[in-house]
C-alpha cells in the first residue's frame, strides 16, 4: 500500500510538535494529500504532499484513496445533512473532494453530507483573477498558521491562491522569498509581491495592497507606500523582494 493518505474533516490545526499547546505552524484541508512519517501516542507526524510541510495532527479523520473531482470555490461551502438541511459546519475555500452524486443544485460528497453546486468547481477549473480570491478573504481575522476564512496569516492567503489553482508554492514567507524571482523595476503594479522578512503582502493595483496584517488583526486594504512606512517604523523592516504573480 502506498503511504499517501487524504485528510478528511473541514480543516485540522498542524502542529510543531505532538501536543495541542505546541505552535501552530499551518493547517491542512479536506481532501489534501499526505504522508505519515511516524506514529505516537494518538499523534501522526506527517508530510504534505502539495508543499512538503512537515508537522503533526492527530491520528485519525484520514482515508487512503479518494477520487477528487471537484474543489471549493467560495470563501467556505455550506455543509448540508441532505438538500436544504444546513447543519453549522462548512468546508473551506481550495477543500478537494469525490462528487458521489448530484441532485438537482446540490451534490453529495459523503454520505449525509452536501453542498450547494454553486460552491464548487471541477478540480481542474482555473481562477487566474487573484485579486478576486484575495478579496474573498478582505476582513477574515489574522491567525498565525491559519489556511481558511476562520484565520489566516499573510503567507497562506498568498499560497491559497496558487493551491486553488493546483501550482506548487511554498507556505512560509521565508520560502516564498527564495522561490519568486526578482522584479527589476522598482515601481509597483498590479499582481506586485511585497515581501519583508517574515510578512507577504499583494499589489492589487499600483496604490493599494492586500494582506494579512497582524497589527490589524485583519485581511485588509491598504496604502502601498504608507504600508511599507509603517513596517519600518514599527517593526524596523525594510522591503527584501519585490516579485510577481503568474500562473
Amino acid at each position: 500500500m502506498k503511504n499517501n493518505f487524504y485528510f478528511k474533516k473541514p480543516f485540522s490545526n498542524i502542529y510543531k510538535l505532538p501536543n495541542r499547546r505546541s505552535e501552530v505552524t499551518s493547517q491542512i484541508l479536506y481532501g489534501e494529500r499526505f504522508k505519515i512519517l511516524s506514529k505516537r501516542k494518538g499523534w501522526i507526524k506527517i508530510k504534505l504532499l502539495y508543499d512538503r510541510y512537515v508537522g503533526f495532527i492527530k491520528n485519525k479523520n484520514y482515508v487512503n484513496e479518494l477520487k477528487i473531482s471537484h474543489k471549493v470555490s467560495t470563501i467556505h461551502a455550506n455543509i448540508y445533512k441532505k438538500p436544504n438541511n444546513k447543519t453549522q459546519k462548512t468546508l473551506p475555500f481550495g477543500s478537494k473532494l469525490s462528487v458521489i452524486e448530484r441532485r438537482k443544485n446540490f451534490v453529495r460528497y459523503e454520505n449525509n453530507k452536501w453542498l450547494k453546486l454553486k460552491d464548487i468547481r471541477k478540480i481542474n477549473h482555473k481562477e487566474k483573477n487573484f485579486i478576486k480570491i484575495f478579496k474573498t478573504f478582505l476582513k477574515t481575522k489574522y491567525v498565525w498558521g491559519g489556511k481558511t476564512s476562520s484565520g489566516i496569516d499573510c503567507s497562506a492567503l498568498l499560497q491559497i491562491f496558487f493551491y486553488y489553482n493546483n501550482l506548487f508554492y511554498p507556505r512560509d514567507t521565508k520560502d516564498q522569498i527564495n522561490y519568486t524571482i526578482n522584479k527589476t523595476t522598482k515601481r509597483f503594479s498590479k499582481g506586485d509581491i511585497i515581501f519583508w522578512k517574515g510578512h507577504v503582502a499583494i499589489c492589487i493595483n499600483s496604490l493599494q495592497l492586500i494582506h494579512a496584517y497582524g497589527p490589524e488583526k485583519k485581511v485588509l486594504i491598504m496604502p502601498i507606500k504608507k504600508t511599507i512606512l509603517r513596517i519600518l517604523k514599527t517593526a524596523n523592516l525594510k522591503v527584501k523582494k519585490i516579485s510577481s504573480i503568474k500562473i
